[in-house]
């Protein structure tokens, strides 16, 4: 079962981190080069505790469909999302917020387990868990940027 770790360093309020971090509008911006969008459950602003969403996007050339939903948060400490439905056999996310030193120390704990087997943990071994870190990166990527150049936090839900 991979896990993926990672770790951000962003130059802006907790609060506003998190919050970024919870924006479908957001994500959609992260993830546009997959053609991901929220198609059904909570579709923009801020995702809250027990809500879903349902994303559909392109990957490996395939439209997919993945439904999660955030089962734990702790305002603007972390929040834990988990598949509900799609290509994996079964994840869970948990997004860490920590102030330290006038930074917000985004953490991602990406636990996932592929479909299929031995054949998964080939794919896993071969490309996927490589294309899942880098699409984290990407995002947290675009998090950063908003954060650091929108410090009211103004694009959180209208990104």
């Amino acid at each position: 079962m991979p896990v993926i770790h990672l770790e951000t360093f962003i130059k802006a309020d907790q609060k506003i981190v998190f919050d970024l971090a919870r924006s479908i509008d957001l994500h959609q911006v992260s993830t546009a080069h997959t053609n991901e969008r929220a198609i059904a459950g909570k579709t923009s602003g801020l995702i809250e505790l027990n809500e879903s969403v349902t994303w559909e996007a392109k990957h490996f050339g395939i439209v997919q469909r993945l439904s999660s939903k955030i089962i734990a948060m702790k305002c603007p400490d972390y929040f834990v999302d988990e598949m509900v439905f799609g290509a994996f056999k079964s994840f869970k996310h948990q997004h860490i917020f920590e102030s330290k030193g006038g930074e917000t120390i985004m953490t991602d704990i990406f636990d996932y387990v592929s479909p299929y087997g031995i054949l998964g943990k080939l794919a896993d071994w071969l490309f996927l868990k490589r294309y899942m870190t880098d699409l984290l990166v990407q995002r947290n990527n675009v998090i950063k940027e908003y954060a650091e150049n929108h410090p009211d936090g103004s694009r959180g839900s209208d990104a």
